[in-house]
């Protein structure tokens, strides 16, 4: 029986030698792997990083072009503002300038029709009382 305990112990013994050597190849291999794998990174990170400064750049640039047309909208927006104020200025002084002069002479033509009428009034009046006298002469 020592004989087969010693041919199971080398059989123990090459179990052991043969999964060492596949670890130890398994570690080689990750070794390789994750050394790739860091080149890898390496060449997407060189070819990446000029593309985020090109990003950067534009980004850069749009954020100053949204700048400068907020800086427009404003300034168009006070310009307006300030022709609206000065429309309306104007047509007030239009309004004071047209408005009161007509509504003046408006006030001279209505007293001017008073005055004809009052004059037509009186000549109707006064024709009436000669025609009465007249048809009082011719009564009797």
């Amino acid at each position: 029986m020592i004989v087969w305990r010693d041919v199971f112990l080398g059989l123990i013994a090459l179990a052991t030698l043969a999964i060492a050597a596949a670890q130890i190849a398994v570690i080689v291999a990750a070794a390789a792997a994750a050394r790739r794998v860091g080149q890898l990174a390496d060449q997407i990170e060189r070819e990446v990083k000029p593309l985020f400064g090109h990003l950067n750049a534009i980004a850069r640039d749009a954020a100053r072009a949204a700048q400068l047309a907020s800086a427009q909208v404003e300034r168009a927006d006070r310009l307006f503002a300030d022709l609206t104020v000065r429309v309306e200025e104007t047509l007030n002084l239009v309004q004071a300038s047209v408005i009161a002069p007509a509504r003046e002479g408006r006030a001279l033509l209505s007293a001017f029709r008073a005055a004809l009428q009052a004059v037509r009034d009186m000549r109707h009046a006064r024709g009436r009382q000669a025609r009465s006298e007249e048809e009082d002469a011719l009564f009797i």
